[in-house]
């Protein structure tokens, strides 16, 4: 069987992420949302309880204070919808079972579902978000099977590395082709975003390539080496270089200051796997989102394993559309 490419194997990688990621919120969400509903539909007994604090938090949430049938008191916490009926001072319908020692109480007005839906709404957020990556990735993979079968012509590339960019939000560096007609220097040069193949980093100054493309001026161009190797495009083809990348051209071998006090053995038994940043950056968005939902979310274990599942799937999936470059 034939071994993935870089691009597929990058992009598999991504959609796996994207799908596994949203799979675990998912269950996650859904799991406390139907304990929620079946504790509620236990929830048969009904109190009046009185509003003693409103307007908290961002949300406006209210405080009441209730008694259940046996006359223990209970003070707690709601979320709802109707913040101007409910004020300080007015009275809150409550509704508990009556089998617990100590019951949660729930929102007497079957009208109040805030707390459901803050368990509902971000399941279907995060399908929406789930999707509209994949299709991402499925919108690059028709352009580059439609631009390959287009005609080709013979052209010169120059490989250049974006080292930065105007956007402190990048992921990781980017690769360009500047591509020339071969033989008509004195027409405009054409750019084309690329995704990284371990080819490139073998490429020195102006190549000769073929590249297709269709008829039309905002397609991509599907760029084929002397040996064969079609490198995967990103976006549109562009009549001028990216104005928001810092361009660099680029050079066969890659070298960093780490590289003038490691030997060379040393240095290939300590090299990475390539989906290796990648995993940084997956436990990076756990950390960020488990402090996130500690902080900013009231603090609850449903809020901090939902922020840090979501920011772990976002961060890793951006980082597999950037284009990673081992």
């Amino acid at each position: 069987m034939r071994r993935p490419g870089p691009a597929l194997r990058v992009a598999l990688l991504g959609m796996t992420a994207t799908l596994t990621g949203f799979a675990l919120f998912a269950g996650w969400l859904g799991f406390h949302a139907h304990a929620y509903g079946q504790a509620r539909d236990r929830a048969t007994a009904h109190a009046t309880g009185v509003v003693v604090e409103d307007d908290l938090g961002d949300t406006e949430d209210i405080r009441v204070r209730w008694k259940d049938r046996t006359g223990r008191e209970h003070v707690q916490r709601f979320e709802i919808y109707d913040t101007d009926r409910y004020t300080k001072g007015r009275r809150f319908p409550v509704a508990y079972d009556p089998d617990e020692a100590d019951p949660r109480g729930f929102p007497g007005d079957s009208e109040e579902t805030a707390a459901e839906d803050d368990l509902f709404v971000p399941v279907l957020l995060a399908g929406a978000t789930a999707a509209l990556l994949c299709s991402v990735w499925a919108r690059r993979g028709l352009r580059f099977w439609w631009a390959a079968r287009r005609p080709s012509r013979p052209m010169t590339a120059t490989v250049h590395c974006g080292t930065g960019s105007a956007s402190p939000h990048a992921l990781s560096e980017s690769l360009w082709l500047r591509l020339t007609e071969t033989g008509a220097s004195d027409r405009p040069a054409v750019w084309q975003r690329i995704m990284w193949h371990p080819v490139i980093d073998g490429l020195r100054g102006p190549v000769e390539v073929s590249a297709h493309h269709g008829t039309g001026s905002r397609g991509a161009v599907v760029v084929r080496l002397t040996d064969g190797t079609r490198l995967v495009p990103l976006g549109r083809r562009r009549r001028v270089a990216p104005r928001r990348v810092l361009l660099d051209e680029h050079t066969a071998v890659r070298t960093t200051l780490r590289d003038s006090f490691t030997p060379v053995d040393a240095t290939a038994r300590f090299t990475r796997p390539w989906w290796w940043p990648g995993a940084r950056v997956a436990a990076f968005g756990l950390v960020l989102g488990t402090v996130a939902g500690a902080l900013l979310i009231g603090g609850s274990l449903v809020a901090a394993v939902g922020m840090a599942l979501c920011a772990a799937t976002l961060l890793t999936a951006l980082w597999a559309l950037s284009a990673p470059r081992p």
